[in-house]
């Protein structure tokens, strides 16, 4: 079961273009479900339990190391970066930045294409 933040409706509202987004602004995971749940007829339960599954597979996935693929959107890649120094902006005093993980999205040339439509 998904629980929503406070304050999340799982309505969302309309925005010009026909895309449902929270305040027009941006798109939340209540808002897909609600989404699924228009077009493909289940619950709504059953719908924010699918959104639920599908990023916890992706971010399980993506915590192993290994890339995701989906054909015409894109893929997130999981990339190593190593340790190096940096500068607090204010001060000016060099700090030591940790080795990290970071993952990255490349859209797919179709996804660009869409987007840029």
């Amino acid at each position: 079961m998904v629980k929503l933040s406070p304050g999340s409706r799982r309505d969302g509202a309309l925005r010009r273009d026909g895309v449902v987004g929270a305040r027009g602004k941006s798109m939340r995971k209540a808002d897909i479900a609600n989404e699924i749940y228009k077009q493909v007829g289940i619950s709504k339960n059953e719908a924010a339990d699918i959104v639920e599954l599908v990023l916890n597979m992706l971010k399980a996935v993506l915590q192993k190391g290994d890339s995701v693929k989906i054909a015409g959107f894109g893929n997130f890649v999981v990339r190593s970066k190593g340790a190096r120094k940096g500068r607090n902006p204010r001060t000016g005093e060099e700090i030591g930045i940790t080795p990290r993980r970071v993952v990255t999205f490349r859209p797919s040339q179709v996804f660009k294409k869409y987007v840029n439509s």
